[in-house]
């Protein structure tokens, strides 16, 4: 079995695989997990993109209310949804041809993972960022 927490993957995706994080389900609601996580991220470097339905501006970065309609690359992707839907993001991950996907804490697709990783791209799952950026 393929280790999806794998901290070399984690180290690499936050200090080589590129600036431009897209954040799936990250709206103007400073309660979520998504918005500190943006916040953490923006702090150490990283141009947060939010993609959510409402396509809000949060924390000063434009929204777009899918990764397919962001008219610019992306880096990373930051899946802040349910494991039900993150499998689906993942693939639209691959088809916007970011260089790495991120399931947060509890989010677990296995079989979207081997499907981005057979893609090339990097992945990680159940782990946070804001929680592995400051322990580099």
């Amino acid at each position: 079995m393929t280790d999806f927490r794998d901290k070399a993957t984690v180290r690499e995706i936050l200090t080589a695989t590129g600036e431009t994080w897209a954040v799936v389900g990250l709206s103007s609601n400073t309660r979520r997990a998504a918005y500190g996580v943006a916040q953490v991220l923006q702090r150490y470097g990283k141009r947060i993109v939010p993609v959510h339905p409402k396509a809000e501006t949060v924390l000063g970065e434009q929204g777009y209310a899918s990764l397919a309609e962001i008219p610019f690359e992306v880096d990373v992707v930051d899946v802040f949804v349910n494991s039900s839907l993150a499998g689906e993001v993942a693939d639209q991950a691959v088809a916007k041809g970011a260089k790495a996907v991120w399931f947060q804490l509890d989010v677990i697709d296995e079989q979207a993972y081997e499907r981005t990783t057979k893609a090339g791209l990097l992945m990680v799952m159940d782990r946070c960022p804001a929680i592995e950026i400051p322990l580099l």
